[in-house]
């Protein structure tokens, strides 16, 4: 088996739900559950956060919690903290697992650092699924991907990508094997691929979208797509969200 860390970077603050990480699902704080999925990969679980309240919500848990500088600008950056003060070598492989994903499945992250692992090439990979929904490839809360015919990254975007230019402004018309991908935010790294990025400046495409991994194709580096065909339930952004992953896990 492929070995690999997890580590979940989860920050206090949240423009649209302030204290996310400490929301109550099924009776248990939405880190708490988060943890739990990287605990079923068998890999070692590293919680990065700048709070003492959310260090002190997986207290309980075999875990390694880590207090972050406040400043860092994204969970990429608040990782290669952890992986400074760790030491941890630069072959080493790093799933980044958002800690609003407490429906992630395990497998899935496996599957991730594995794919990362046979390509020595690469430095980063993440997850993608086919769209069904039309109104997703128009929804900027849902990123959107193009890949290349070897399954690299071309570009992430909130914008409908690929435009459909006869049909795209009445809604796409979406087909069995259409281009459209929704990306999934879990991503794989490499630690020597972790400590180039945070010393490349932030890119303007980053800004402007406001998504961390386009800092990597500005400056040139190859990000790795895996398509999955099953894809996880989303994680929590909206106080919708929290609802509906509030009534999954307590289904179960």
């Amino acid at each position: 088996m492929t070995a690999f860390k997890v580590v979940i970077p989860a920050r206090y603050g949240s423009t649209r739900l302030p204290g996310k990480p400490l929301l109550p699902i099924a009776g248990r704080p939405m880190i708490v559950h988060v943890c739990q999925r990287a605990l079923e990969t068998g890999a070692e679980v590293v919680l990065a956060t700048d709070d003492a309240r959310i260090l002190q919500a997986v207290s309980g848990l075999p875990v390694r919690a880590l207090l972050t500088r406040p400043d860092h600008g994204s969970g990429t950056e608040r990782i290669s903290e952890v992986v400074d003060v760790l030491g941890w070598g630069d072959r080493e492989l790093v799933v980044n697992l958002q800690g609003d994903e407490p429906l992630m499945r395990p497998d899935l992250i496996r599957r991730l650092a594995t794919a990362l692992a046979e390509r020595q090439d690469l430095g980063m990979a993440t997850l993608a699924t086919r769209i069904r929904d039309p109104a997703e490839v128009l929804d900027p809360h849902v990123v959107k991907t193009v890949t290349d015919r070897a399954g690299h990254a071309l570009y992430f975007s909130r914008a409908p990508i690929p435009y459909q230019r006869d049909s795209c402004a009445d809604g796409p018309q979406l087909e069995d094997e259409g281009p459209w991908l929704r990306h999934i935010g879990v991503y794989a790294y490499s630690v020597g691929f972790l400590r180039r990025y945070v010393r490349w400046p932030r890119s303007p495409l980053e800004t402007v979208e406001a998504l961390e991994q386009l800092r990597v194709l500005w400056h040139g580096e190859r990000i790795l797509v895996l398509p999955v065909e099953d894809p996880p339930e989303g994680g929590v952004d909206t106080e919708a969200d929290w609802r509906r992953v509030e009534a999954t896990l307590t289904a179960r």
